[in-house]
């Protein structure tokens, strides 16, 4: 490993991975050593398109197989967006390669697939991750402080989200996502990851005493073995009195909304997850106030706007690059951070509850 610079490879050519591309250049520790994929040619003409968009000094290698990706002494850290049937092997392979592992979501089909995953980065010693971008975002760090002043908020009783995007016919059809060998979670591992996340973050990690989930609909592509999530609902109670909405969908227009209430007020994003184009992530604080004289009701708004300068798209300030230098500190640091493998697999733990429950139901579930 270079002593100020962390050599990334990205294992796989999907289209998440190009904004990535972005951020690892645009990180200021890391550079992109190497694009693995099936075909040579799939990733040398991956690494074209991208490198004529925003250029490495260097440009990236092509690798024709994962195999050749994994062994070389070149690469520090791995990036797999791979489909979510193939990211265990791989993610374990990488590991015991002594590369440290940033992991699109969901991790893997089941708890037990992201806890081997785990196991094999802390016998190897290496960093790992998941790939949620706005855990990376300052505008985190003031949405925790107005929770935690003690007026803005107050007590905190509910918190709802919502993830969705009204999918073409053409995705529907024939995207990775409708097939159940590759992604057999759907619109919940793909969307409902983000709102769990949310959710569990606000919690401070607390884990809900019990989850209900709901399949709202399910489709799939013609190869695809069995149907796989389109629209899911779910539940969550927490202790003291606390509870958690989701609402995850790949045929509802584009929403990302996250409100967080409490006995004083709420707490309300737009764009919890992909903060709209712009220089700034925002959210509004509301402490709405009634009031009745004689037969008159007054209903009065006090939103109060909040802000981060940070910039979207990949800028140097986006929680996306944030995501890549952030990880990059903990590699070159060279002692793993072991709570973001927690936290991933807490999120897996509530959402295959979730799952558990629609089989059955909906049928209230512990989350184990």
């Amino acid at each position: 490993m270079s002593e100020n610079i962390c050599r990334w490879g990205i294992l796989g050519s999907a289209g998440i991975a190009r904004k990535n591309w972005q951020s690892i250049r645009n990180s200021g520790n890391g550079t992109l050593v190497g694009v693995a994929s099936r075909s040579m040619d799939r990733a040398q003409e991956y690494i074209d398109e991208c490198q004529a968009h925003i250029g490495f000094p260097e440009k990236p290698q092509a690798f024709g197989s994962y195999e050749d990706m994994v062994a070389s002494p070149d690469i520090d850290a791995l990036y797999i967006p791979l489909p979510t049937g193939l990211r265990k092997e791989w993610a374990i392979r990488a590991a015991q390669a002594g590369k440290h592992v940033l992991c699109e979501k969901p991790c893997g089909i089941d708890v037990a697939e992201l806890e081997e995953i785990l196991r094999a980065c802390e016998d190897s010693g290496v960093q790992f991750m998941d790939g949620v971008m706005f855990m990376h975002s300052k505008r985190l760090d003031r949405i925790r402080e107005i929770l935690n002043d003690g007026e803005s908020i107050g007590k905190l009783r509910r918190i709802n989200t919502m993830f969705s995007f009204c999918a073409p016919e053409e995705f529907l059809t024939g995207d990775i996502r409708m097939n159940s060998d590759l992604e057999p979670l759907g619109c919940l591992g793909d969307l409902g990851w983000y709102n769990i996340r949310f959710t569990l973050w606000v919690m401070n990690y607390a884990m809900p005493r019990s989850v209900t989930g709901r399949l709202l609909n399910a489709s799939a592509r013609e190869d695809s073995p069995s149907a796989v999530p389109t629209e899911f609902s779910g539940e969550l109670l927490f202790d003291d009195d606390v509870s958690a909405g989701f609402y995850c969908s790949f045929l509802t227009e584009h929403q990302q909304q996250a409100t967080v209430s409490g006995m004083k007020g709420n707490l309300r994003l737009d764009d919890f997850v992909l903060p709209f184009m712009g220089n700034e992530a925002a959210f509004t604080v509301n402490n709405a106030q009634f009031s009745q004289e004689v037969c008159d009701f007054h209903m009065k708004r006090f939103d109060r706007r909040e802000a981060v300068a940070e910039y979207s798209d990949s800028h140097p300030t986006a929680q996306e690059t944030n995501l890549f230098r952030n990880f990059g500190d903990l590699a070159l640091g060279g002692t793993p951070d072991p709570e973001w493998g927690e936290i991933a697999l807490k999120t897996q733990k509530v959402m295959m509850a979730c799952v558990e429950s629609a089989r059955l139901g909906g049928e209230a579930m512990p989350v184990l």
